[in-house]
């Protein structure tokens, strides 16, 4: 969630009193009001900053709420936080019963309302519309978005997945679909915290396990072949074991270690399309026979005199 300096925004120092608070918000207020700016999403977007700014820094409680944040805030990033590694949830409006905040769109709904910093720092309601202080009504708030990690392998991020999700006196069934990656976000709509104006959202970041065959990139997926030392010299077919089963893959005469072949849809399903794959790319091991007789110990001597090796 992104931390906002209201006093940047006002354009006054932090030390600045009720007197100067007032007399640069309504300088500011007159500037970007909607009915000067008629059409302008960028004036109207600014005219609301400028609003929440004010809420804050013009009533006491608030501000010094505020103050006691961004001293923290500044030590954190001093200290070398970085950006979404603040832990908010210290700071979170009262009555919200430790409901993690996430930066989400939407996050309380409606588009005239305030940002999810404010809401998840000082809830929602206004005491003062422009240049007043009459007192409004608050509306209803939607509960705060949840979020949460879950760990999948790579077959379950291959075929889809469900997993399920205890959210207090409910239980959710999630369904992952195919393709996700480390990173991805499912959201399921509805099913997060309560709220005046009905739930939250529901989020789970993925992680993805590393397997022990396959490495991804994308949605493509490398592994290493065995191919005994005859068939490379010689030419032939090896088998490869893909995610859905074993195909043959063409093996040429003298292929050399490490030669990589690409095999054309046999790697993850696309996000988006998941009845398109990306590739496998399968790298040629060369594998030794062991275990020699006598014979074949003579007949490797004999070809190494044939190819100039001194044995």
């Amino acid at each position: 969630m992104e931390y906002k300096d209201y006093y940047k925004i006002l354009g006054v120092d932090r030390n600045a009193d009720e007197k100067e608070i007032k007399k640069a918000y309504r300088r500011l207020a007159r500037q970007y009001h909607p009915d000067v700016n008629p059409g302008d999403a960028a004036a109207e977007a600014r005219f609301k900053e400028i609003n929440e700014a004010h809420e804050v820094l013009s009533d006491p409680e608030k501000r010094q709420k505020y103050n006691e944040l961004g001293q923290q805030y500044q030590r954190w990033q001093q200290s070398g936080g970085q950006a979404g590694g603040f832990d908010w949830s210290q700071w979170g409006a009262p009555g919200e019963g430790g409901v993690q905040y996430v930066n989400a769109e939407d996050l309380f709904g409606g588009a005239g309302g305030f940002s999810d910093f404010f809401e998840a720092i000082f809830g929602g309601g206004m005491r003062g519309g422009y240049g007043g202080t009459r007192t409004a009504t608050r509306a209803p708030v939607r509960g705060a978005n949840v979020q949460g990690d879950v760990d999948i392998t790579l077959d379950e991020a291959f075929h889809g997945t469900q997993r399920l999700v205890d959210m207090g006196d409910r239980r959710i069934e999630v369904k992952i679909p195919p393709g996700v990656k480390t990173g991805s976000r499912v959201r399921i709509a509805g099913e997060g915290a309560d709220g005046t104006g009905g739930r939250g959202d529901l989020f789970l970041n993925v992680n993805v396990l590393s397997h022990p065959v396959f490495e991804r990139r994308g949605d493509d997926l490398y592994r290493d072949v065995p191919v005994d030392l005859f068939t490379a010299l010689l030419g032939g077919e090896a088998r490869v074991d893909t995610l859905t089963g074993p195909v043959s893959l063409r093996i040429p005469p003298e292929t050399k270690p490490g030669r990589t072949f690409r095999l054309g849809g046999q790697g993850m399903p696309r996000l988006r399309s998941p009845q398109e794959r990306g590739d496998l790319y399968a790298r040629a091991q060369i594998t030794l026979p062991d275990k020699l007789t006598d014979r074949e110990r003579e007949l490797v001597r004999e070809w190494a005199q044939l190819r100039g090796a001194s044995h």
